[in-house]
């Protein structure tokens, strides 16, 4: 089975049980061998990226989506012909979109998770949220949600069309991040980080300007909001950050130097390329950084746009099977008797594809009555 297992695989794997396992001990760990001949270097690799981009200890991996969806219908749903699509799995882009798993609006329906985390920024477009716990939300266009499977949670992640006048562009990340085997079976939760709440970094660069904003951990004394209590990115000393870098063209930031455990990955996703710390990285590449140093990256004469994922590795084997991330083969084993058993809270919603009223704008219903709404 192929270490970047993508989502489209997800619901299928449910139903053909564990005959195909994932299990890679250290996920991540450098090839010292290799490294030894390079000291000099402050860049360990560059790699293309595809839809699902490879990452580093203690992240598990992250998927860009970027879909030109066209006008939606009474239903949220494409106005555009479906023929020609595998409805329900459909992952080739045509006519500048794809419908993903689902078969009238484009996403994930319910769809179980165990033993990690998923932090979804939204840059474009919107999303709608429901889970098992009777949790739900409508967020975008900048927002964040950050969901700790823990112990177990279904939920859904649809892309409603509410737009019936203009196209319904949609672009966002999902980012997997690990938990530590002492916290795969904690209590399922959801945390939202509003856009007007992440702080943003912004500096002078020659003609031009660098925005950051800080989605996890710190930089240059702003503080990212507080992520889920249970996360591996809620203690300090596991040094996660996540950082979305906007550059205009000639332009160039200093990345601050972190502790040796720490792995740092950089992704060119818009723009041309890149030079980070003397190498260059195209457009639509990944590099890894060595780390006890700063880096410097000095962009081109396009603006950019970067994502940065950073952490210390949990060091611990991961065996990853579909929406399960566990440390051993009986661990998954358990974690699909459960979910066959429980159906981890079962689902309290209509519809497996569920999507919120048109005009409910951006809210958060959490599973303890709590409400949040912003304009």
């Amino acid at each position: 089975m192929n270490k970047n297992d993508n989502r489209r695989s997800f619901l299928g794997k449910l139903l053909f049980g564990t005959g195909a396992l994932l299990s890679f001990p250290l996920l991540g760990k450098p090839n010292t061998a290799k490294n030894d001949s390079a000291t000099k270097k402050l860049v360990k690799k560059v790699k293309p990226l595809g839809f699902q981009w490879e990452t580093e200890d203690p992240f598990l991996f992250c998927v860009h989506h970027e879909d030109n969806y066209p006008k939606g219908n009474a239903e949220m749903a494409p106005v555009a012909s479906m023929q020609g699509r595998d409805l329900g799995n459909d992952f080739i882009i045509k006519d500048g979109f794809r419908m993903y798993h689902g078969k009238s609006v484009p996403g994930f329906p319910g769809h179980p998770h165990r033993g990690f985390e998923t932090i979804t920024v939204v840059r474009k477009g919107m999303v709608d949220h429901a889970d098992s716990m009777g949790a739900a939300g409508r967020y975008g266009d900048g927002d964040v949600q950050w969901m700790t499977a823990g112990g177990g949670v279904q939920h859904a992640e649809m892309f409603p069309l509410l737009s019936q006048e203009k196209e319904n562009p949609l672009e966002l990340f999902q980012i997997w991040l690990n938990l530590p085997a002492k916290d795969k079976l904690v209590p399922p939760h959801f945390k939202m980080l509003w856009r007007e709440d992440i702080p943003i970094f912004n500096t002078k660069s020659g003609k031009g300007n660098v925005s950051i904003e800080v989605i996890a951990g710190a930089l240059n004394g702003l503080k990212a909001v507080t992520p889920p209590p249970n996360s591996w990115a809620a203690d300090p000393k596991n040094g996660v950050a996540i950082y979305n870098i906007k550059m205009d063209a000639n332009t160039s930031f200093q990345l601050p130097k972190v502790a040796d455990d720490i792995k740092t990955t950089i992704y060119n996703y818009v723009g041309n390329q890149v030079v980070v710390s003397g190498t260059t990285v195209p457009k639509y590449h990944r590099a890894s950084l060595v780390a006890g140093h700063k880096h410097t990256i000095v962009n081109g004469d396009y603006e950019s746009r970067l994502l940065v994922l950073q952490g210390k590795p949990i060091d611990e084997t991961v065996i990853q099977y579909g929406p399960f991330v566990m440390n051993s083969k009986q661990e998954i084993q358990q974690a699909f008797d459960d979910f066959h058993r429980t159906k981890f809270g079962g689902w309290p919603w209509p519809k497996y594809d569920q999507v919120h009223n048109r005009y409910a704008g951006r809210f958060a219903q959490h599973a303890d009555g709590t409400r949040e709404v912003k304009k």
